[in-house]
């Protein structure tokens, strides 16, 4: 079994505090992300799993295993772990095929098993027909599928990669996408992804740790990260969310409750264990908001930026009676409004922020 369990995990670099009682129950077999804005701790995470830091305090246990603790470390080598790196970390003077099949060379495997391993690998990926030839002669995208077979010929149990697609240009990371999930079909492998891209992460991976200042904010699905966050950090994070205020929250029913926002009263979803309350922060993404039809009594608001984002537009609005509020909605028919038009809109749903 490869889980990964990480209990009040801390490390500081001097007297700066990096990871601050990080706690994480990873399951065999998931696929986890851990994503985070610069400097919040998620290289450091992935280093102290790898070997790489000894932590200050708190435990990493792999499996059975005991890979860290205050007193205790396990060297990287002795780890068994699997790591794909951003600048994938290939021998310029070795082939492809020596690339992947160092690892076992080093082990001491027998060549013509080492041999087939290495075909196998290489097969997978879709560089067997790339063997001989040398890093330089590959693109940004092979090369990292050279990391990818090199990695899996190991056969690991708990694969890291740290910011694997970051070299890429778009088009690159999307198939590389897919060749990250058949790579964890085909393995079981438990994997950890780290990724400054929230795209990414909640393309990919089962679910997403989201961290700020060496701290979890929130360990969950990417559904559940984008309808139902946490806190404010986590709301203003994910997709570009926005945190507003509320008042007079009212619970209806079982995830439900009414709420007044910018002098409009609107239905919520809610935690069931949401109470009556004065206040509150309320989470709306820009497919929260629509203009108000005919007749339909709505928020006051002028429009401050038109993007064209292909099949829609997004329109960027600043309410009346709150200008200090920067809000978005999507508009994919209808009139096409220009910047300092007045509309209204209507709020269609959002999440009340557990307090």
């Amino acid at each position: 079994m490869s889980a990964i369990q990480i209990s009040h995990l801390s490390k500081s670099f001097t007297t700066q505090p990096v990871l601050n009682d990080v706690s994480l129950n990873i399951r065999h077999g998931e696929f986890v992300a851990v994503l985070g804005p610069s400097g919040c701790g998620k290289t450091t995470l992935l280093r102290t799993i790898a070997g790489f830091e000894p932590v200050s305090s708190g435990t990493i246990t792999v499996g059975d295993r005991l890979f860290s603790s205050s007193d205790f470390h396990v060297a990287p080598e002795k780890r068994d772990l699997g790591i794909v790196f951003q600048n994938y970390a290939l021998w310029p003077h070795m082939s492809v095929e020596e690339n992947v099949a160092y690892s076992l060379k080093v082990a001491g495997m027998d060549r013509n098993e080492r041999s087939t391993r290495t075909q196998d690998a290489l097969a997978l990926v879709g560089l067997g027909d790339y063997a001989t030839r040398r890093p330089a002669d590959l693109s940004g995208g092979q090369r990292q599928r050279v990391a990818l077979a090199r990695c899996l010929v190991t056969r690991p149990g708990v694969v890291l990669l740290d910011e694997p697609l970051a070299n890429l240009d778009v088009h690159l990371r999307a198939a590389m996408e897919e060749e990250f999930s058949r790579f964890h079909q085909h393995t079981g492998a438990t994997l950890l992804y780290i990724t400054h891209d929230q795209q990414e992460a909640m393309a990919i991976a089962d679910r997403v740790v989201v961290m700020n200042e060496g701290k979890v904010m929130q360990f969950a699905t990417p559904q559940t990260l984008y309808r139902e966050p946490a806190n404010a950090m986590v709301a203003s994070f994910i997709d570009d969310g926005r945190v507003i205020p509320a008042q007079n929250i009212l619970p209806t029913e079982s995830g439900s409750a009414l709420a007044e926002i910018l002098g409009r009263r609107v239905r919520l979803r809610a935690s069931p264990d949401q109470t009556p309350v004065v206040s509150a922060q309320v989470c709306v993404h820009a497919d929260d908001l629509r203009f108000a039809q005919a007749g339909e009594q709505g928020i006051a608001a002028r429009i401050t930026r038109v993007i064209y984002r292909g099949g829609y537009h997004q329109y960027d609005v600043e309410p009346l009676s709150a200008p200090e509020l920067r809000l978005s909605l999507h508009s994919s028919a209808g009139r096409l409004w220009c910047i300092g038009d007045n509309v209204t809109f209507v709020i269609t749903d959002g999440w009340i922020i557990p307090q």
